[in-house]
């Protein structure tokens, strides 16, 4: 049984209340244009999406993204960086912290997705105006992007969603680069599945309408880890792993063979200190074999202001409150000695 608690408003209203200016907009553009170039071979650079796991708090996370910005503007010839601002948060057992568009407020129990709406839209907006760039966020809920689409330069389709048929579909439509992780159980070929129909021009209803989509070339996969029948975390980023993925996408009939290598999550064990490690290793196998080179376009870190991860209730300043993340100085120090081995 449904309860009905209050109408929100239309994804046009929002954009309304919290718009991107003429400015803005063109700056988001002709970044939503190098990552394209980048996922496609145009651009030789690395694309690294950073940032906390959740964006749970507008001030922390804009200080985080102010410090971001001045580290790209360093390492702009070899790195591409773009903010991760993830305002939603998946949960396995559906209970939980949802992010901020369930909760604008961490702190309180209540529900207010409109408010939330606002909020991670007035988020995104300033990150843009403050630091010049612009982000990437997670396509949780299909329903939702409209509410969110313009803002964004990259979206994610995560591991509990790529088997999603919904998911695909919107993906096709987006202008922008879509990354697909790998599922939960780590399937390859549902990955590939799952890219090929966000490719391919498809027509469905959304919302309240019958659409029409191009399809999405730029849709390609992130390589996440897997979780066994036992809930062991078991990782899929070595030269195996990639060599595996770069032969099957070489079967397939896909536009932009592409992939990201999540060093976080099952792929770390969820351990964000591994994280240092993991990229060093795939730094080195794209050093030595070419062709794999070519083939991984960058990383995903989890980072934050402060190492590790505290809870709920927690006062630490820039420490996540939901998955443990790398500190600021290791991961600015990360990143300058992967821009220095380029």
């Amino acid at each position: 049984m449904f309860t009905y608690v209050k109408k929100i408003i239309s994804p046009e209203e929002a954009r309304r209340l919290a718009g991107l200016s003429p400015a803005l907009k063109k700056r988001k553009e002709e970044r939503d244009a190098v990552i394209r170039d980048i996922i496609a071979g145009r651009d030789a650079r690395l694309l690294l999406i950073v940032g906390p796991c959740s964006a749970d708090n507008e001030t922390s996370v804009l200080d985080y993204v102010a410090r971001l910005s001045k580290l790209a503007d360093a390492v702009r010839d070899k790195l591409f960086i773009v903010p991760r601002i993830y305002t939603n948060k998946p949960r396995s057992r559906g209970e939980g912290y949802k992010g901020m568009l369930h909760n604008p407020d961490r702190h309180s129990d209540s529900t207010d997705i409109q408010a939330g709406i606002l909020a991670l839209r007035r988020l995104h907006i300033r990150a843009i105006e403050e630091s010049g760039l612009s982000a990437a966020d997670e396509m949780l809920y299909p329903d939702n992007a409209p509410y969110i689409e313009d803002i964004l330069s990259y979206i994610s389709v995560g591991a509990r969603s790529s088997e999603n048929q919904q998911h695909r579909l919107v993906a096709s439509g987006f202008e922008v680069a879509v990354g697909v992780k790998n599922p939960m159980n780590g399937s390859l070929p549902v990955l590939l599945n799952s890219i090929y129909a966000a490719q391919i021009p498809n027509e469905f209803k959304y919302g309240a309408d019958q659409v029409r989509t191009g399809g999405n070339p730029y849709a390609h996969a992130v390589l996440r880890g897997s979780v066994d029948v036992y809930g062991n975390n078991l990782p899929n980023y070595h030269y195996e792993d990639l060599v595996r993925l770069f032969e099957m996408y070489g079967r397939e009939e896909l536009h932009n063979p592409a992939v990201i290598i999540d060093a976080n999550h099952s792929n770390s064990g969820k351990n964000p200190f591994e994280q240092v490690r993991i990229v060093k290793e795939v730094e080195g196998i794209r050093r030595h074999t070419p062709a794999l080179g070519r083939f991984v376009k960058g990383y995903l870190i989890e980072s934050y202001i402060e190492d590790g991860a505290q809870g709920m209730d927690g006062g630490v300043y820039g420490k996540s409150v939901t998955d443990a993340c790398l500190g600021w100085e290791k991961t600015e120090r990360l990143i300058q000695e992967v821009a220095d081995r380029i």
